[in-house]
């Protein structure tokens, strides 16, 4: 019989070992990339493909799914199309795999059946001229990794908004609120951030969920003072509602902010980050790694996005919109915002729409939300 040398032997398991905790580590950096490398403009790994069987004149079949049968307004992506569509059709021949929902319109492509489409909160593309015809303005923000664009609409008010938007989206996705802005007469300023297209990427080319990117926000509100805003408005979405709050929290020009709009807010940078993983199919033995392989990248901690939302510090009127369906950033922790401070905080909830979709849920009780809100502070 063959005598093992128990040094080899010893190596042979170092090896085994060295080689399994280098496949954790990189099993816990590819978990993490679902929130950490989220690209602008596209899909977060929670949205489902939904086949295209047929479109005919203003309706359009698709693959029955729960998000196909969402309530609301969506845009519908694909790979080089994009359309608008509305509320399902209910006289309209469903079947046991299918739904109908009204076709507004093709913006950009074509879509034929068999191809594979996906809902987004953002219904338009382009600028806010070629989109909504509102006259605006390419601007650059002086930011601290460089010129940030920016599109500013105008208007009488000296009370100007600024947003930002979030998680896989662009800063098309507030134009959906940028015609009932205008129509109020608010000022806008959209921002492009650090790791947008045509702006900065951050020195790790990694999103840090609201954590660094404030810093943009704020060089923003200085840019929006400079040129005539008496006081602003911050309207964020997903990790923009983050930078929002950080920038109220900690900006030096923070008492020319007169309220904040939160669209979906990541309160939990954790839990949004496991929400992620996991809809990459990611095993729950290896969240925490994931977790851990975020703070090792990024530095991101918990306690800085929890301590901008700490009730005790709040000093501004704060809109949150929100609701239970929201599987990115649950709204447990916006509800309990809203118990702790009613004086400041104000919950509208919508029902039955994915994260940053709130608008699209129900255009028409989020712009009433939204003017309540705003009148005060115009």
């Amino acid at each position: 019989m063959r005598t093992v040398n128990p040094t080899a032997a010893a190596v042979t398991v170092a090896i085994a070992g060295a080689a399994t905790v280098a496949a954790t580590v990189a099993a816990g950096r590819f978990a993490s990339d679902a929130a950490l490398k989220a690209p602008p403009g596209k899909p977060l790994p929670t949205e489902p493909r939904l086949t295209v069987h047929s479109t005919a004149a203003g309706q359009i079949t698709l693959t029955r799914a729960l998000a196909s049968r969402r309530p609301g307004l969506y845009g519908l992506g694909g790979d080089g199309s994009h359309a608008v569509v509305g509320p399902l059709l209910n006289a309209a021949p469903h079947s046991a795999d299918t739904v109908v929902r009204r076709l507004e319109r093709v913006t950009h492509g074509t879509l034929e059946a068999g191809d594979k489409v996906w809902f987004t909160p953002g219904v338009h593309i382009g600028n806010p001229s070629s989109a909504l015809g509102l006259d605006h303005a390419d601007v650059d923000v002086p930011g601290e990794l460089g010129a940030l664009p920016a599109w500013f609409v105008p208007a009488a008010r000296d009370t100007w908004v600024i947003t930002v938007h979030g998680l896989g989206a662009t800063r098309e996705h507030p134009m959906n609120v940028m015609e009932f802005l205008h129509r109020h007469q608010f000022p806008v300023l959209d921002l492009a951030y650090r790791g947008d297209l045509g702006a900065p990427r951050s020195p790790d080319g990694l999103n840090h969920l609201g954590e660094t990117e404030w810093r943009d926000l704020d060089a923003a509100i200085r840019y929006a003072v400079r040129y005539g805003a008496e006081r602003v408005v911050l309207h964020g979405w997903s990790t923009g509602a983050t930078m929002a709050l950080r920038a109220a929290a900690h900006s030096a020009v923070r008492e020319r902010i007169s309220g904040l709009v939160l669209d979906s807010p990541v309160l939990s940078w954790e839990t949004t980050l496991r929400a992620l993983a996991t809809a990459r199919r990611t095993p729950g033995a290896l969240l925490p790694l994931a977790v851990r392989a975020a703070q090792g990248r990024t530095g991101l901690h918990g306690d800085r996005i929890e301590g901008a939302a700490d009730p005790e510090r709040l000093k501004v009127p704060i809109l949150v919109l929100h609701g239970p369906d929201d599987t990115v950033a649950p709204w447990g922790p916006s509800r309990r915002l809203a118990e702790r401070r009613p004086d400041l905080v104000t919950l509208h909830t919508v029902r039955g729409a994915p994260h940053g979709a709130m608008w699209n849920a129900d255009p028409a009780g989020y712009e009433e939300a939204l003017r309540r809100f705003l009148t005060p502070l115009m």
